[in-house]
């Protein structure tokens, strides 16, 4: 069971749990490596945390910290301002879907993330943000973009 928190100071804003959904190969190119992750029942939490902006997510969803150090973009790969552009229009699909439930498996989209584009969240936020995002979509095999979740 995964969880995503995102947190504002001392209010917490999102709580999501994905459910045991199994990974599936798709129109995506998922390596042996990486499949070996998404199966992975190993859980340590990413805790991400800008002190200046007092914000702060905690992500635990098995494998998606291994994915994180071993096969996601480093840090510094990615412009703020892209990704900042990229979480603005997953936070917008994931929200449509998880307003939509009888549309779209409610095990995955359980509660709307609370994402404000005019805030300043910092890097280190939106990168492991953006990166939970591609993890997501390549593990269980969705598509919250116009653009592939690539790595």
């Amino acid at each position: 069971m995964g969880k995503l928190l995102f947190k504002y100071g001392s209010t917490l804003v999102l709580s999501l749990f994905i459910m045991g959904c199994g990974a599936q190969k798709g129109a995506l190119d998922i390596s042996e490596k990486e499949q070996q992750v998404f199966e992975s029942k190993n859980e340590e939490p990413v805790e991400i945390a800008d002190e200046e902006s007092e914000y702060e997510i905690i992500i635990m969803e098995p494998g998606f910290n291994t994915w994180l150090q071993s096969i996601a973009r480093p840090p510094g790969y990615y412009s703020q301002s892209f990704l900042e552009s990229r979480n603005n229009i997953l936070v917008i699909n994931w929200n449509q879907r998880a307003l939509n439930p009888l549309q779209f498996d409610p095990n995955l989209y359980q509660l709307q993330i609370d994402y404000d584009p005019t805030i300043d969240y910092g890097y280190e936020v939106n990168y492991k943000l953006y990166n939970y995002f591609i993890f997501f979509q390549r593990r269980f095999n969705q598509r919250l973009g116009p653009f592939l979740p690539r790595i």
